[in-house]
């Protein structure tokens, strides 16, 4: 499977990251990838970025070292109503959004609490991926979500991250994810979730998994970097736009 693009990485502004902008763009180049989205946790993550750098990302070039570069955030879900710590004001900013579940900003409920956070988040127009879902911490009904995935055209991330680094125990989870998606034909994302440079692009694990049960290719969004900016550009949002133009959206 050709992978031409990593939806999900972080860099030294979240504070427990340890890569810069250019750095994550000059290992993409070196991967043969096409695009990567910096995507930084929320301004309510502990030691997470102020809402000012999301403000001001508009200055970061679409391009650097040939590697186009999507500006967007990776939103905490705060409550089971689905609010995200993305401030409205700067939604339009965001050329791409993706949302997850923290512990430390919304402690783990029931099954049903859970599985209503994210679906209440998916109904926000603004989000496009919903991060890490196989994280064992949180008991979920992956049908219901995978279901709600199709309804509101949003993406269910297979973290490679949670094979390797973080989040133990997701591995039963993910697999679960990916094969109710295969038979449901709903569309996953591939996220690297990089907290250095060195990890961006690596879906070593996830793929593994991904081709053990046969996933279709044409089901992972980061196998077509226009299929990202198509399905972007069809909800409204103005990615790779010129920073140079100082244009208030």
């Amino acid at each position: 499977m050709k992978i031409e693009l990593d939806t999900h990485t972080h860099t030294i502004a979240c504070n427990h990251a340890y890569s810069t902008i250019t750095e994550i763009a000059k290992e993409a180049k070196k991967k043969d990838l096409k695009l990567v989205c910096i995507t930084e946790h929320g301004p309510q993550m502990p030691g997470g970025p102020h809402k000012y750098f999301f403000a001001n990302i508009r200055v970061v070039p679409n391009q650097i070292d040939g590697v186009k570069i999507l500006k967007g955030i990776e939103a905490n879900i705060m409550n089971v109503e689905g609010t995200i710590d993305l401030p409205d004001e700067y939604e339009d900013r965001m050329e791409i959004v993706l949302a997850g579940l923290h512990e430390m900003l919304l402690p783990p409920g029931s099954i049903k609490e859970n599985t209503k956070a994210v679906i209440n988040t998916m109904n926000r127009e603004v989000v496009d991926i919903i991060t890490h879902l196989g994280n064992p911490v949180y008991e979920l009904n992956y049908d219901d979500i995978i279901k709600a995935a199709s309804d509101t055209n949003t993406f269910i991330e297979i973290n490679n991250s949670s094979f390797v680094h973080t989040r133990k125990g997701s591995f039963n989870n993910c697999l679960s994810i990916a094969e109710k998606c295969k038979k449901n034909n709903v569309s996953i994302s591939l996220g690297s979730d990089a907290h250095f440079a060195t990890d961006v692009g690596d879906y070593t694990e996830a793929l593994k998994m991904l081709k053990s049960i046969e996933f279709p290719e044409e089901l992972v969004l980061n196998t077509k970097v226009d299929r990202l900016l198509s399905y972007l550009r069809g909800k409204g949002k103005v990615v790779l736009q010129d920073p140079r133009q100082n244009i208030r959206r």
